[in-house]
């Protein structure tokens, strides 16, 4: 039997007090300080002798937590928050303790039979076959790019000729499909919204068929997005899906953020067309209270992922049978078994607990809307589609805006950086949280 040293007994009980008073207070909202500042403070913490664990835990919850902005604070509004459930992040502290490796089923059967139990039920609310795969991967980013070197493996074998490759999206599109492509050394073909500033499947159709007429590109792949992340719209996926079809191109959805509204009923016609998508991904850890880092990477067919992503070497033969190893499926080989704590909050919670969960950040979101419209100094963007909220200040200028956000956050109230929406600046919140309220946003509200 392995036995602690009275030291590790001792830091043991330290660190799951300390995790189990983080839980259950209030979290804290924080902020960052200067290296020069931590490091006055700190100075070198890897010294030959060590700090021992004690000394070394209280660096951390007295210094170094203190100078990170908490993401599951409930005014913490910024970019897209992450809010882990309860059972997610103790059954984090599980996976933790574990030592499990997540890249084969020979060496994790039972972790990776939860994990794919947790996809199914992805794969089943949206509507794709029975036959659909995947695996968790660390984030959006890696998604998207997995996804789509796998859709340009596709077109090789078709067009094999073929010189130069695109991707086409919107404008609106997120960061990773651009840095994908620079990682990939293909091109991108950003193509414009309509009215409701939508992609749509006639605007992708003109331009495509343009790109194909008059140069030597073709495209590979067209990516959706289902919930933008600055403003939180949802393209037409369905008019997507059949441009896609009718020109035989792959299509991929990046739902990192908004694809968790297909469990709220109230917006679920917003991703029609999402069950002929050849790939999709969802984060976990925005919308679907997880912990950093889960990203859902979904293939209507995973044999061809498998096909492009599984690596070969004289020790991992041994792998390659019928059995399900998480590794094959994009482009990584060692890997956490990072949807297990989704896993165990979705089966513990149950599914409709997920859809009450989500439908309050949809309702937060318009009720928030209602509040900003009567407010004197404020202005609406657009109604929210899904759980963000765009709104400008009257009068302000970018210097303005960031001066609030930066007062905001030194007076812990909340943290809101400001954005651009056609090249204006804004403000926006991303309700995630199910404990954020609406005495919070109303205490934002009154700042400005």
């Amino acid at each position: 039997m392995h036995e602690f040293t009275a030291e590790v007994e001792e830091l043991a009980k330290a660190v799951m007090e300390y995790s189990l008073a983080r839980l259950k207070s209030d979290p804290p909202l924080d902020g960052p300080r200067t290296e020069a500042d931590l490091y006055s403070e700190l100075g070198n913490t890897i010294t030959a002798q060590g700090l021992g664990g004690k000394e070394t835990l209280k660096v951390f919850t007295d210094t170094l937590a203190l100078a990170c902005i908490s993401t599951d604070h409930p005014r913490n509004l910024a970019f897209i928050p992450s809010a882990p459930s309860e059972y997610s992040n103790l059954f984090d502290l599980v996976v933790g303790a574990s030592s499990l490796y997540g890249g084969s089923w020979q060496e994790g059967a039972g972790a990776v039979f939860a994990e794919n139990q947790a996809i199914k039920w992805l794969i089943d609310i949206a509507g794709l076959p029975k036959s659909a795969g995947g695996v968790f991967v660390q984030g959006g980013t890696m998604g998207n790019l997995s996804a789509l070197v796998v859709a340009r493996d596709q077109a090789r074998k078709t067009h094999p000729d073929t010189q130069r490759w695109v991707v086409a999206c919107s404008a609106e599109s997120h960061s990773s499909i651009t840095s994908a492509a620079h990682v990939m050394d293909v091109d991108v073909l950003k193509i414009e919204t309509n009215d409701e500033l939508r992609l749509d499947g006639a605007h992708v159709a003109k331009a495509i068929d343009e790109l194909h007429a008059t140069t030597n590109k073709r495209v590979f792949a067209i990516v959706g997005t289902a919930g933008s992340t600055n403003l939180g719209i949802v393209d037409d996926l369905a008019t997507l899906a059949k441009t896609a079809k009718e020109r035989n191109i792959w299509f991929h959805v990046d739902g990192a953020y908004g694809l968790a509204g297909l469990c709220a009923p109230s917006v679920r016609h917003l991703y029609n067309g999402v069950e002929d998508a050849d790939s999709f991904i969802v984060d976990p850890h925005k919308w679907l209270f997880a912990p950093y880092d889960a990203c859902a990477l979904v293939y209507r067919n995973p044999a061809l992922a498998k096909e492009t992503h599984t690596q070969h070497a004289s020790y991992l033969e041994t792998l390659h049978d019928d059995s399900w190893s998480p590794s094959d499926y994009a482009i990584h080989l060692t890997r956490r078994v990072r949807g297990l704590p989704f896993w165990f909050s979705l089966a513990a919670h149950g599914t409709d607990a997920y859809s009450e969960a989500v439908e309050e950040g949809i309702r937060l979101a318009k009720e928030s809307a209602k509040r900003i419209v009567a407010h004197p100094n404020l202005e609406l963007v657009r109604e929210p589609e899904l759980s963000i909220v765009a709104f400008t200040r009257k009068g302000w200028t970018p210097a303005q805006y960031q001066q609030w956000s930066d007062a905001l956050l030194e007076k812990q109230i909340g943290f809101i950086p400001p954005s651009k929406h056609a090249g204006e600046s804004i403000l926006r919140f991303a309700f995630v949280n199910p404990w954020t309220s609406m005495d919070d946003v109303q205490m934002i509200l009154d700042t400005l």
